[in-house]
């Protein structure tokens, strides 16, 4: 009897972890480490950015610390969940970002650097709903556009026209904080959505075009705060006030510029021990990378979300799935313009919009959803059938 039992004893943990067909085995390990280092580089960036003001010297890194393990744990829960049946929670997971949208414009909103776009829980800590929207609202467009017509790989009219609503609802509540860059992150997640699903040229060209009557109406009606409408300005010509609009970027420049090749070393950043860059922990974290770790530090940090990028690329297609592939692409399409966005500002390609670093500025909602979008890729990857 005992060694018939121990013949039938259930393999412990770690051989089923190792299993081949285990779902640890089946995870795009590459792109976890890329992640794993983003965070370190990330943290260890945002030590050097806050140490001399932060409480307690090291209390914000503790924060952010705390931030990235609970985003590794929501990007494990969401990885284990099948990623076909996150298809029928998509309109329930939009609602509730509206809700949190919602909130933010009543009494319990709270305004952070001009924006309108906090909710403040007490203890320090505080929520910024228009980021968990940006999952919300790709998840939405993925179920609306996953069912082709009858007969077609196209998208029907009807689920175009809803996906264009769901986004405009999203976009004007984010618009009403006002939060300008989230509102292009989530037309860039849109556009990607529409595209990928294989909306036709004419309908892509024809939207495109009322996207642009839209934003020269925002211009042309003046729409836009006085400090976006400068941030404008300064990118047009930042030496027309550079102690004024044109501070931000001229000092991200002479930053980044001064680290050369090699940089200054952690912690031996002038600029960034001086407080000269402003918000340098959050938006502006990639100047801490130019100036302490050079320009070799700096491309590593691209390069590492770069492997992100195409490793989300081939999950898109890879995944058998119109929904799979929809979620994965729009998610690399998101972190890509997001990237290009937040790098290009602080070189001097871009304006200057509150769009963090995914994986390296500091902050807590914001890596929630970044960590969740990868756990949403992992289960894309996990479960798709074309994998090897």
């Amino acid at each position: 009897m005992i060694a018939r039992s121990a013949a039938v004893r259930r393999p412990s943990l770690v051989q089923r972890m190792v299993h081949e067909k285990s779902t640890v085995r089946r995870l795009d390990g590459l792109m976890l480490v890329a992640v794993a280092g983003l965070c370190v580089i990330g943290t260890l960036l945002v030590w050097s950015s806050t140490r001399t003001w932060a409480p307690g010297s090291t209390g914000l890194v503790k924060k952010h610390l705390l931030n990235e393990v609970i985003g590794v744990v929501l990007c494990a829960m969401v990885a284990m969940v099948d990623h076909r049946a996150m298809r029928a929670y998509a309109p329930l997971v939009y609602l509730l970002s509206l809700v949190g949208l919602g909130l933010v414009l009543t009494p319990l909103g709270a305004t952070i650097n001009g924006s309108h776009s906090w909710i403040l829980l007490g203890g320090g800590f505080a929520v910024q709903p228009s980021e968990f929207a940006k999952v919300g609202l790709l998840l939405m467009i993925a179920m609306l556009l996953a069912q082709p017509a009858e007969g077609t790989d196209r998208p029907r009219g009807l689920d175009i026209m809803l996906a264009i609503v769901a986004a405009s609802i999203t976009m004007g509540l984010v618009m009403l904080q006002p939060d300008l860059g989230t509102a292009m992150v989530l037309a860039a997640i849109t556009a990607a959505g529409l595209i990928i699903g294989g909306v036709r040229k004419r309908v892509i060209a024809a939207l495109t075009v009322v996207a642009a009557a839209g934003v020269f109406a925002v211009f042309y009606f003046q729409m836009l705060e006085p400090y976006q409408v400068a941030r404008f300005t300064a990118f047009v010509d930042p030496s027309v006030d550079p102690r004024g609009v044109g501070y931000n970027s001229t000092q991200s420049l002479i930053a980044i510029g001064s680290g050369q090749l090699l940089g200054k070393g952690l912690l031996g950043g002038g600029q960034t021990t001086g407080r000269f860059v402003p918000e340098q922990h959050t938006d502006f974290i990639f100047t801490v990378a130019g100036e302490e770790f050079g320009f070799l530090g700096s491309v590593t940090v691209v390069l590492l979300l770069g492997v992100v990028l195409l490793r989300g690329l081939k999950i898109a297609r890879k995944c058998e799935d119109r929904f799979g592939t929809l979620v994965a692409g729009t998610i690399v399409c998101w972190f890509a313009f997001q990237t290009f966005i937040n790098v290009g500002m602080t070189i001097g390609i871009m304006p200057i919009t509150g769009l963090p670093l995914p994986f390296v500025s500091y902050g807590g909602t914001a890596t929630f959803a970044n960590l969740i979008a990868i756990g949403l890729l992992q289960a894309i990857r996990v479960r798709g059938q074309s994998f090897n």
